[in-house]
């Protein structure tokens, strides 16, 4: 029994541990560009980091992996900005593939780093007490300490440029789609940038004492998401937008890809389908 409960462990810390390595495509570079007006692409292939460059500093969201955090220095250096310029430092949510990198961020950078309150307490103790995640080790990242904490509507200002975070809760508690004006060539662009809309595997719809008002949340969120103007269409991963599609299109030369209002709408409608699928399963599981 002693044997079995040890491999038991030893199978549970592997998982743990590839669950937080993720997908090749985290850590894989790819060409940093500018999306538009003073938006840059800064990720990996997998994982997207922007950087906001404003007449008063920098604004970095997401410091994905720790790991990452060199290839996301090298991107903003390629592009002809310095790091040390980053003054203030957002995420989309407390999960350890946007934010471990957060620690590593503020002691190279100093930036103020603002966090929506309901992932606060997540972020602050390094990942435990996730809904989802909080008994699984190898999601666990660097407790950082919150320099400010948001509220959903709050606006981030810095020179000439401001945010505004949105709570799109459900993934996780603090979920947060940002918003901003993009200007190019004249004109005025809606950018949003999606927190997430996804279910995750192993998340629990319904009777989640753990986040009982979690398909509640959800719901809100898709309202919150179908209300917002968007023009130009970002997010937290690469693929809920086709990055390297658009990406390659930009380099062809044309009109901007990412200006893409119809791809926004029918993405938030997949997604809130898809949810909507995974609550009705649920519920008819539970009955």
């Amino acid at each position: 029994m002693t044997r079995l409960f040890g491999s038991v462990v030893l199978l549970l810390a592997f998982a743990g541990s590839l669950l937080a390595q993720g997908s090749p495509a985290w850590t894989e570079p790819f060409p940093p560009f500018r999306v538009i007006g003073n938006v840059y692409y800064v990720g990996s292939r997998g994982l997207a980091s922007y950087l906001i460059t404003t007449s008063g500093g920098d604004i970095l969201i997401s410091s994905s992996l720790e790991s990452s955090v060199p290839l996301v220095r090298e991107s903003v250096e390629k592009l002809g900005f310095h790091f040390n310029d980053v003054k203030v430092l957002l995420i989309s949510h407390a999960h350890w593939d946007h934010c471990a990198g957060s620690a590593l961020v503020k002691q190279l950078t100093g930036a103020n780093y603002m966090v929506m309150d309901a992932d606060v307490p997540e972020i602050e103790a390094g990942g435990q007490g996730n809904f989802r995640y909080g008994d699984t080790p190898g999601t666990f990242y660097k407790p950082t300490k919150v320099d400010r904490v948001l509220h959903d509507g709050d606006e981030v200002k810095l020179g000439d440029t401001t945010l505004v975070a949105h709570l799109t809760p459900g993934h996780t508690k603090g979920c947060t789609t940002w918003t901003m004006k993009a200007a190019e060539a004249g004109k005025t662009y809606d950018v949003v940038i999606v927190g997430s809309p996804n279910v995750n595997p192993g998340y629990k719809l319904v009777n989640n004492p753990l986040y009982p008002q979690i398909a509640s949340d959800y719901e809100r969120m898709f309202r919150v998401l179908k209300s917002l103007p968007c023009d130009v269409f970002l997010g937290a991963h690469g693929d809920y937008y086709g990055l390297e599609a658009k990406f390659a299109r930009m380099q062809a030369g044309g009109s901007n890809p990412f200006i893409d209002p119809a791809g926004y709408k029918n993405y938030v409608a997949e997604k809130e389908k898809a949810f909507r699928a995974d609550l009705e399963k649920q519920k008819a599981a539970a009955e």
